[in-house]
């Protein structure tokens, strides 16, 4: 082992038990009374029946219908695991597990094919009143993602969301929603990882639309989805609340980040403004607005490129008052940490070149099988001490957590993942008082993983995507889940082999 290697291990540590460090605590494994657990999945990765009724085409339906080879074997999500017509077999399955609420997304093409609320689609809205009516009946909780990544293409060829007329766009959409479901569904989030979104799909041109924006468009999307979210929230609260009593609120996708060694203490702390507090400080922080290290960085590098102003576009102080407290909990997707130092990549402008770091992985780190996961549980405890520190200890719900592999039905890493991650939280929650009210496993069951098609498996139920009937078997961590919730605490493993 090398010097560098053991500096570095030396740092890693002292961090993890540092300040914002996980400290060992007495094996109190059990769920708080009142905690919520759940599973999530999204409309496009499950539904499949991407052109039945009066449905229209969503970006990623244009996205993988392209023959440009964008997904891993050329898969697409026209049946995926079929769950538009499977749903009452969910359901029954959500309701043996015993889990006690349900995150789903609905697709906006389905609902407003136009993608205005012209026409309303009597038989999109029928579809998932019938899911809702199900999940009910089994007194399971819905909660309702009304972004998930795919939006009606016709609103793609108007610009998506580097048209800041999707603010509005969005908001008549959100509003149907409300009006449709919200005498049924109490709790509501508005867009689900909007980095996810601006980076992969506007950015890099991974997943749909599949721009590659870098630099403008990437600053452009988050502005506007955003101000998206605090209209929707405002709607809500205008419209809707006094009669319906839910909540609404927004899901960002999170990241821990440690520096490499020594010598690169401060770039963590860079990649942790680009990615968490671009997404999180203008909601949830005391000031609002962009973190100013962000906008200090972008500003100067745009001027140094020849801009006339900044490429990472200003809030009004009207936005910035209207955006700030807009969110009534945080739901956090966590799953996985980075090494950071400094140093130049990407291309000149770039989200990434504009941070000065690179992002790397510990050696150490197992990794699951998607090439950005690797599991690191203590730094799930780390990033939500720092939230509850920085954001007033607010409500936070996890809603996703878990890791891919290749499909393997008797998944003992993917057991070993839920636990170690889920004991981190539970450690910050009773060692701190980090105010965690509900956690959602992601995912209920293996389904499209956008760019990666069906190479990759999240799910604790498998789906045989050759089946024309899409049959669900549970794996091994579906039964572990089970008695988990059924014992209300964290098991090592349980005695189940499957075949």
């Amino acid at each position: 082992m090398g010097l560098s290697t053991i500096l570095r291990s030396i740092v890693i540590a002292i961090l993890l038990f540092s300040e914002f460090g996980l400290i060992n605590c007495d094996e109190d494994l059990e769920f708080p009374e009142g905690f919520v657990l759940g599973a999530a999945t999204a409309a496009y990765q499950i539904e499949g029946a991407w052109n039945v009724s009066d449905k229209s085409e969503n970006q990623w339906d244009h996205f993988t219908h392209s023959g440009k080879g964008v997904i891993v074997g050329n898969a697409t999500g026209d049946v995926a695991c079929d769950s538009y017509h499977k749903y009452e077999e969910d359901v029954a399955m959500l309701k043996k597990l015993g889990f006690q609420s349900y995150r789903f997304s609905i697709s906006w093409s389905r609902i407003l094919p136009s993608g205005f609320p012209n026409k309303i689609s009597k038989v999109g809205v029928d579809h998932y009143n019938k899911l809702i009516d199900a999940l009910l009946a089994n007194n399971i909780e819905p909660l309702v993602t009304i972004y998930q990544w795919d939006h009606p293409q016709v609103l793609e060829e108007y610009g998506g969301w580097t048209n800041e007329l999707m603010v509005d766009w969005f908001s008549e959409y959100a509003r149907v929603i409300f009006r449709e479901f919200g005498q049924k569904v109490k709790l509501f989030a508005t867009l689900n990882e909007p980095d996810s979104v601006c980076l992969i799909g506007y950015s890099l041109g991974i997943n749909a639309p599949g721009k590659k924006l870098d630099g403008i468009g990437t600053y452009l999307c988050m502005h506007n989805m955003l101000k998206a979210h605090a209209r929707a929230y405002h709607i809500y609260k205008k419209e809707f609340e006094p009669s319906q009593k839910g909540k609404v609120g927004i899901v960002i996708n999170t990241m821990s980040f440690y520096p490499k060694d020594h010598d690169n203490v401060g770039a963590d702390e860079i990649a942790y403004q680009f990615k968490n507090g671009w997404q999180l400080d203008p909601i949830f922080s005391e000031r609002g607005d962009y973190p100013e290290l962000m906008k200090e960085m972008v500003a100067n590098k745009s001027k140094a490129g020849g801009f006339p102003s900044s490429r990472l576009p200003e809030f009004s102080r009207e936005w910035v008052d209207y955006i700030r407290g807009a969110s009534d909990f945080l739901g956090i997707n966590y799953y996985t940490a980075n090494l950071v130092e400094y140093g130049t990549i990407g291309p000149d402008p770039s989200y990434t070149r504009d941070q000065g770091v690179i992002r790397t992985f510990d050696p150490s780190w197992k990794r699951a099988a998607s090439i950005w996961l690797f599991q690191v549980p203590q730094s799930f405890g780390d990033i939500l001490r720092r939230f509850a520190r920085d954001y007033k200890n607010m409500t936070f719900f996890i809603t996703e957590n878990g890791m891919s592999d290749k499909g393997e039905m008797n998944d003992n890493d993917r057991i070993q993942f839920y636990h170690d991650y889920i004991k981190s939280m539970l450690t910050a929650m009773k060692e701190y008082g980090v105010n965690v009210k509900r956690y959602y496993t992601w995912s209920l069951m293996d389904n499209f993983e956008w760019s990666s098609g069906y190479s990759e498996r999240f799910g604790i139920v498998h789906v045989n995507f050759t089946d024309p009937n899409r049959t669900r078997t549970w794996k091994k961590s579906a039964y572990w889940w089970q008695q988990v919730i059924r014992q209300r605490k964290l098991l090592p493993d349980v005695n189940v082999t499957v075949a």
